[in-house]
This record gives C-alpha cells, sequence and structure tokens, in this order.
C-alpha cells in the first residue's frame, strides 16, 4: 500500500545525513584529541575507526542488536500462529516477509531492524506473544512492518552503533585525562593546553550530542507507523488496545538499554511518564496516550 512508503526516501537521506554528522563529530574529535596530546596519529585513528563504524553499523548493526537482545529465530514450525501473522501482513503490505526473532523477555514488546527491505527482522518478546491476543498482535506486527517499509528500522539501528562509538570515544579521553594524559608541560607553551580544555568540553558534550543524534530521529515516525500499521490491518483498535496493554504491564525488560530503547515499540525505559514539555524534547517515544488517542479517532 502506497501509505507505507511514504517516508522511505526521506529516511535514505537521513541515514546518509546521520553518516556525514558521524564523520564530521568523530573527525573533530580527533582533530582536538590528536592536538591535546601532541600525537597527529590520533587523528588517523580517529578516521580510519569511523570508516570502520560505519561499515559496521551498516552491515552489521542489525545482528549486534540482536545480540545485545537476545533474539532467537523463529521459523514456521517454532511458532506457527506468529509466522502466518507475519506472512499475511508482508504480502498485504507488499514486503518480503522479515525474518522474525524472539527475545525471553517477559515485558510485551517488539522492534524491527535491518538495512533493508530484503533483509528485515522483527523481533518480538516472549511477553507480547503470551499477553496480548490475536488482534492486539497483528497490530503489533503491521505496526513494525512499516517501520521496514519505510525503512525507519535502517536509521535507527544505525544510531546504536555510531552514537555508541562516540561516547565510548568521549569517555576513553576523560579517562585518560584522569590517569594523567596528556601532553608534557614541556609542551603547554604550543598551546596544547587550549586543546587541551577544549577536548575535555567535547568529552562532556560529545555524549549529549550523540544523545540529540539518536533523538533526531523524529519521534514523528512512531505517529506514522501506527497510522500506516492500523491502515495496514484496517482495524485502528487493535494496536491501540496493544499500547494500552502495554503502557499498563510493569514488568522491568532485562536487556533494554538506553542505547537501543528507540528501536522499540514502546520506551524500554518507560519515560512516556514523564509529559512535561521539557521532558518530551528528550524522549524516544511520544507518549502512548497520544498515540492511543490518534489511533482511536481514525475512520477507516
Amino acid at each position: 500500500m502506497a501509505t507505507l512508503y511514504t517516508q522511505k526516501s526521506s529516511n535514505i537521506r537521513k541515514t546518509f545525513l546521520l553518516f556525514t554528522v558521524f564523520f564530521a563529530v568523530i573527525i573533530g574529535l580527533g582533530f582536538v584529541f590528536s592536538e591535546a596530546y601532541g600525537n597527529p596519529s590520533i587523528l588517523y585513528i580517529a578516521v580510519v575507526f569511523s570508516c570502520f563504524m560505519s561499515f559496521l553499523s551498516y552491515w552489521q548493526s542489525d545482528k549486534i542488536v540482536l545480540a545485545m537482545s537476545k533474539g532467537v529465530p523463529v521459523d514456521r514450525s517454532s511458532n506457527r500462529e506468529l509466522y502466518s501473522l507475519v506472512e499475511n501482513l508482508s504480502i498485504s503490505a507488499g514486503l518480503p516477509a522479515p525474518k522474525i526473532y524472539l527475545t525471553p523477555e517477559l515485558t510485551p514488546n517488539a522492534f524491527a531492524t535491518g538495512r533493508d527491505p530484503n533483509h528485515a527482522v522483527i523481533c518480538v518478546t516472549r511477553g507480547l506473544l503470551q499477553k496480548l491476543n490475536k488482534t492486539e498482535l497483528e497490530g503489533v506486527l503491521a505496526h513494525e512492518l512499516s517501520h521496514i517499509g519505510n525503512r525507519d528500522m535502517l536509521v535507527n539501528t544505525v544510531a546504536v552503533v555510531l552514537v555508541g562509538f562516540i561516547s565510548i570515544l568521549a569517555n576513553f579521553f576523560m579517562r585518560s585525562m584522569f590517569f594523567g594524559g596528556g601532553r608534557s608541560r614541556d609542551n603547554e607553551n604550543s598551546g596544547a593546553g587550549i586543546f587541551m580544555i577544549i577536548g575535555i568540553v567535547l568529552s562532556i558534550l560529545a555524549p549529549i550530542v550523540a544523545s540529540l543524534m539518536q533523538l533526531a530521529i523524529s519521534r514523528r515516525r512512531e505517529f506514522l507507523a501506527d497510522t500506516s500499521g492500523a491502515l495496514l490491518t484496517r482495524y485502528p483498535e487493535g494496536l491501540a488496545s496493544a499500547l494500552e496493554k502495554i503502557s499498563r504491564d510493569t514488568t522491568p525488560m532485562q536487556f533494554a538499554q538506553p542505547a537501543t530503547s528507540h528501536l522499540w515499540l514502546a520506551d524500554p525505559m518507560k519515560n512516556q511518564k514523564q509529559v512535561s514539555f521539557f521532558a518530551k524534547l528528550f524522549m524516544t517515544h511520544p507518549p502512548i496516550e497520544e498515540r492511543i488517542k490518534i489511533l482511536r479517532g481514525m475512520s477507516i
């Protein structure tokens, strides 16, 4: 269906923009750190690593995320109902059937990953299968298929790896400063002290910038995926009811991390309860109450 692909080209552009920003941030950090330490090789290493991490994030980020979530593959013989639901919805959406993974989490939730529709994966939690009925499960799966059709999952999954690398680099510099790194006093007159201060400031700001890169992947994608998923099933109440159950569930997630929270159908960190304007700016998901209200206001 045409609605499913409205954000495809936009999200491809977002992916390349994300890579560009990532290169700029890494090279900038590498330059400042190389000046602070008086070692030009740091810049070269930063450039090489940024290329390597970009390659890794594009080709292997889905495997990394699935490993972090403890996902295991599901086939027709192990869960016929789930497999059939995904297969039928994929046919309706005009998409290749994605691979299906199951994570042992008891919290009802799901996410989509993969670099394109031909290499896509939908991962659901054990709690989702246990606590949702068939109609609700179908609504969730349609939502995730909408992310695949719009290629949201490529932007989302790449962000996990790139954001994590920036944070690690900044943390490494701060630790090296703590243990006495940097240029010797003999080189202070060369301006290294200024670069050292800049490096410290950037090390503090880099994780914030990384988080903003992650949040720049607009929360609007969730509203669009909700709408596209409801149009695919022709029954918005299925997803609305699923979101309602998920919002009421208090089971903590064992393997969820802040770096991957934006991938999930509902925020695994339970941030959705913070609904002030300032808090909304730093949420990975729009409030579930708003999503439910929009779904129940749809007329199909």
